[in-house]
């Protein structure tokens, strides 16, 4: 294997830019997917984003996820296309080129032409394509940018009018008049998903008129509230609710007679209390029929079956007056209870007052041209001057505003194509049950109640850069005909067709099939599609179904994953699960990873102007791809919570868990290195190794690969990194620490290759389990491994997930486990006793009940605990009360609830409990107290240390958990001081060779010069302790004294008060004479 530099200068940054190269020049992505072509199929659909602006966390979070999955699925054999996809139509293009060109108006674009707005849009939608794909790239993700699917492509349009019509054709289609959001500034209708993506709190004008009760005999008013005034020119009716109470009042100060609800009577302005006289009470249904006089004469024509009360539960006692001024253009409630009371019929004659651009029309003729919002205070001043302003204020509230224009929406009436979507509601629901979501509570609540309340979709827009609905209709609007392809329109109309835009198809005609001659021809409606019904059609059209693919369609429906943001629950997740639905009855999809927002540090959205993020390459080239990888799917956010984007996260994984993993492998690498060969053994050798830490790390590692398969099978990627930490912690600081002399030979050249081997399949095994989650290093460190392995893959993505092999090993990693609480716990107490490791201590005794455990720490841990700790001896103990009293509490928080108001006797009597209760309790594992079973979860064993007689609190303290207790004996001796100074003079000549960059295979002499008074005391300490030294350093400690004066010091560093003495150390290297 090649040698490998010290970590400190090793960048993973550059490294996984050659990684990079080295993946382009091999090919690597494309031999992956060549090698798998005759697997399984995995089928992941990737949600098309808008290459009109750059690649953002959000994007790399998402495809990391999409990354993490689809090699993982690869590596278990399975073959995955990956084809990237673009959104190349809808609002975002077509604003950004409004706003280019200046366009204000439909007719603005109309008089330039629509082949020249629609080439325009065209030429900015793969604008940052370049930019995009170095980002996705240098993230790691493997995915095919070459063949990837564009919503403007002929193939995919062309399916998109194939669903269209199969819904057509099912009964799912319809045309009408509905009143949507509506965005004047894109001059488009929006759905209510995309009028969510931007909402502001603004000061709205709410105004109380009057409106003249027509034959009164009191000549009484209503007062009706809204708080939109720019509708009140197209005023047609008033609504009041049936079941409310509503009263006449007379105004004491003017003598004016109202009608207003009875709850809100408080709401009339009023000069002092008591200002009206209530003349009389009635209920709201008598009210209805009531005609009025009209605030305006707009709608004169209207006068036969308008300006009337009408009734409805929108109406609400809390808000306004009780009386709604109703326009049916502009709310969704006024259209409605407009046709329900025939003041308007279905599509027939509604006037729209307000044109594409937000502004009155010709029949407004005192405000006609003007913008809606503009001409409110002047409408609200008309209203004033014909002495019908009751009373007029604000309102603050949260509106919507257009997610691309932020110009304020309105609710208006318009035209559109509609999908049944209320008819599969049943439906849907069911589908969904069928899908596994993570994490799932997206499901079952937030998906879950959209769908409850699913209303028909709008999937025209009255836009130009769009696919256009394939809907031919006559100008009397009997025939209607919906093409379902290409080749259908070439026949029907007899003109070739090779682009599906509008500016390429609408002059194209149809002869009526009525006749030619008598009926004309027909012409295509002027709309397109909603993007969101092109992005919904994904998984027929990208592989350009059912024209062609039919077979891989029909033996891969629904796709196996998707993965996205959770503001796709309203948007894409939507669309596909009804398209599927109306289309084959099926969800489109398997498995769903919903991910949160990414936000600032600051917990504000990132902002460019705020300038409050790092950018993400400015993040990878500082720690790396696979850092951020790491550090966004172990966060919240892959939960479907938000995340706060701390870089110095990113850099944490680096610390704790990157460079841990390189300093294994580093140390793996140079220790083999130093073997004049090194051939791993075979693995189920090494199951059989009579090294217990060989056994606890291979079944640890077996651990991991169980774990993170069934974790990835579940979809649930956030629970490996925190496992993988754990798992590289142990590696690391317990099997490469505990047998740094056995990996260094120290131990003998067979059990040092047993222990490098051990390693080596441990660190390669490793590197195919986080493969997936971390390309680049695992590719970097698996490169260099397979050197010493015939047979292996070229690649670590080449290679199979590893099987889980073996048996479990629970007592092996029990055992090992409470070793490092037995570990932890002598730490703890030389902490509180101010003694430090250096210093050695006599003995420690492990109380514990386990038989078997106790054997393993006298035996097969036993070096490993003496050499850790320090101590010269261990003593096991089975006795629990020879150093401790016991004493049961019971566990509140678990029985409180179940017993209730016995829990004061039950708690008593076991606080009452006698040392032989416990200690059988402990040994049965349950017992019965005043007719309750209580198992071991519901008492709570403390054990207090007990000091030996004699002995006085400073010479031994004990520290333990309810398990184990560990008790060290803390008095001084002399040998043990001895062998202090012995262990400090190792470990300043080992950091005096790092210091002096030494690798641990360079070879020097090393001096030892007393600078003591008397320096025979400080040599016969370290004669005594010779064996030790030897053994630690690989080499003897010389006397000064012998130095040749040929050699060549290459450190030498001079100590103070070590243990009492002082010394200097000299490292040298002799050369020859």
């Amino acid at each position: 294997m090649d040698d490998v530099v010290e970590s400190k200068y090793f960048s993973f940054p550059k490294e996984e830019e050659s990684i990079l190269r080295q993946w382009n020049e091999t090919k690597a992505f494309e031999q992956q997917l060549e090698r798998t072509k005759e697997l399984p199929e995995y089928v992941f659909y990737d949600g098309p984003p808008f290459a009109t602006g750059l690649p953002h966390y959000g994007h790399i979070l998402a495809g990391t996820i999409k990354d993490i999955v689809t090699r993982y699925q690869t590596a278990t054999g399975h073959h995955v296309t990956r084809r990237f996809g673009w959104d190349c139509h809808g609002l975002p293009v077509e604003h950004e080129i409004d706003v280019k060109l200046g366009i204000k108006t439909k007719q603005d674009v109309l008089d330039m032409g629509i082949g020249v707005y629609n080439e325009a849009c065209r030429s900015i939608v793969t604008r940052y394509v370049g930019e995009w794909e170095k980002v996705i790239r240098r993230c790691g993700r493997w995915i095919d940018f070459d063949n990837g699917y564009k919503t403007m492509d002929f193939d995919f349009m062309e399916s998109v009018w194939w669903v269209f019509r199969e819904l057509f054709n099912k009964g799912l289609v319809y045309q009408g008049l509905k009143v949507m959001y509506y965005s004047t500034g894109c001059k488009t209708q929006l759905s209510n998903f995309e009028a969510t993506l931007n909402t502001k709190v603004v000061s709205d004008p709410q105004v109380m008129v009057s409106f003249p009760i027509l034959d009164d005999k009191d000549g009484a008013a209503f007062v009706a509230w809204t708080t939109t005034p720019w509708t009140l020119p197209s005023n047609l009716a008033l609504c009041v609710n049936s079941d409310l109470v509503y009263v006449k009042v007379k105004s004491n100060s003017t003598g004016s007679i109202y009608v207003v609800a009875e709850s809100r009577l408080s709401e009339l302005p009023a000069d002092t209390a008591g200002s009206y006289q209530v003349l009389d009470k009635f209920p709201g249904s008598s009210l209805v029929g009531k005609k009025y006089e009209p605030l305006f004469d707009y709608f004169e024509d209207f006068k036969d079956t308008a300006f009337r009360v009408v009734a409805d539960n929108f109406v609400t006692f809390d808000a306004g007056t009780g009386i709604v001024h109703v326009a049916p253009a502009f709310g969704p409630d006024d259209y409605r209870v407009c046709l329900e009371n025939h003041i308007i019929n279905m599509g027939t004659n509604l006037v729209m007052a307000v044109d594409d651009d937000g502004c009155f029309t010709e029949r407004i003729t005192d405000f006609r041209g003007r913008y809606i919002k503009e001409a409110e205070k002047d409408i609200i001043q008309a209203v004033k001057e014909k002495d019908r302003l009751f009373k007029s204020g604000n309102l603050t509230r949260e509106c919507p505003f257009c997610w691309r224009s932020d110009t304020r929406l309105i609710y208006r009436a318009v035209p559109s194509w509609f999908i049944a979507v209320e008819k599969l509601k049943d439906q849907l629901l069911a589908n969904t049950a069928q899908t596994t979501w993570v994490p799932d509570f997206v499901k079952e609540k937030r998906f879950h109640n959209w769908l409850e309340n699913a209303r028909d979709w709008s999937v025209s827009r009255s836009r130009f850069w769009g696919t256009p609905l394939p809907i031919w209709t006559s100008d009397d609007g009997v025939d209607i005909i919906v093409i379902g392809s290409v080749e259908e329109l070439e026949r029907r109309s007899g003109e070739k067709v090779t682009d599906l835009h509008r500016d390429k198809i609408d002059h194209i005609t149809i002869p009526s099939p009525r006749g030619l001659e008598e009926f004309g021809v027909l012409h295509r409606v002027e709309d397109v599609f909603d993007c969101w019904f092109e992005s919904g059609s994904m998984p027929y059209a990208y592989i350009h179904y059912p024209f062609e693919n039919k077979e891989f369609f029909n033996d891969n429906f629904p796709g196996d994953f998707i993965a996205e943001g959770l503001d796709q629950t309203r948007g894409w997740f939507y669309t596909l699960m009804v398209l599927s639905t109306a289309l084959f009855g099926k969800p489109a999809f398997r498995n769903l990873i919903c991910n949160g927002l990414i936000l600032a540090e600051d917990g504000k959205k990132m902002s460019k102007r705020l300038k409050n993020y790092s950018t993400p390459m400015e993040v990878i080239d500082a720690y790396g791809a696979d850092a951020l990888r790491l550090y966004i799917i172990n966060s919240p956010v892959v939960r479907a919570e938000p995340l706060r984007f701390k870089e110095k996260g990113v850099y944490g994984v680096v610390k704790d868990l990157l460079l841990p993993w390189y300093n294994a492998y580093r140390f793996l690498v140079q220790n083999a290195n130093r073997l004049a060969t090194f051939d791993p053994l075979d693995p189920a050798t090494l199951l059989n190794s009579a090294n217990v830490l060989d056994q606890w790390i291979i079944l640890a590692t077996q651990s991991l690969v169980h774990f993170v398969r069934q974790e990835m099978d579940a979809y649930r990627l956030y629970t490996v990194v925190p496992y993988l930490l754990k798992f590289i912690d142990s590696l690391t600081n317990i099997y490469v620490r505990f047998n740094r002399k056995r990996l260094k030979g120290r131990k003998g050249e067979e059990d040092c290759r047993t222990a490098l081997s051990t390693l080596y399949h441990v660190l390669l095994t490793t590197c195919k389990v986080m493969a997936p989650f971390t390309p680049f290093f695992t590719e970097h460190v698996y490169s260099n491994l397979r050197k010493v392995s015939s047979g292996s893959e070229e690649s670590v993505h080449f290679c199979s997930f590893p099987e889980v092999e073996g048996q479990g090993g629970s007592r092996i990693e029990e055992s090992v486990n409470r070793m490092m609480t037995i570990i932890d716990h002598a730490r703890n107490i030389r902490e509180h006793h101010n003694k430090p490791r250096k210093t050695p201590l006599r003995e420690m005794v492990v109380v514990h009940t386990d038989a078997e455990f106790l054997d393993d720490i006298a035996g097969k841990l036993r070096e490993y605990v003496l050499e850790e700790l320090n101590v010269k001896s261990v003593v096991p103990c089975n006795d629990p009360l020879m150093y401790a009293s016991l004493r049961a509490e019971p566990d509140y928080s678990v029985l409180g609830k179940r017993l209730g108001k016995s829990m004061r006797v039950v708690a008593d009597k076991i606080k009452a409990m006698s040392q032989e209760d416990i200690l059988s309790f402990e040994e049965a594992g349950e017992t019965t107290i005043a007719g309750h079973c209580l198992k071991r979860t519901d008492i709570k064993i403390v054990r207090g240390f007990k000091l030996p007689h004699g002995v006085a609190q400073e010479q031994m303290d004990a520290s333990g958990d309810g398990d184990v207790l560990v008790i060290m004996d803390l008095r001084a001796d002399e040998s043990l001081l001895e062998a202090g100074f012995a262990r400090a003079v190792v470990n300043h000549v080992q950091k005096l060779r790092k210091k002096s960059a030494l690798a641990p295979t360079d070879s020097v002499e090393v001096y030892f010069s007393s600078l003591d008074d008397d320096k025979s005391v400080s040599a016969g300490i370290l004669q005594s302790q010779e064996a030790y030294i030897k053994e630690e350093l690989g080499c003897s400690l010389l006397d000064y004294s012998l130095i040749p004066s040929r050699s060549v010091v290459i450190a030498e560093e001079t100590y103070k008060n070590i243990s009492n003495h002082d010394f200097k150390i000299t490292l040298s290297r002799s050369t020859p004479a």
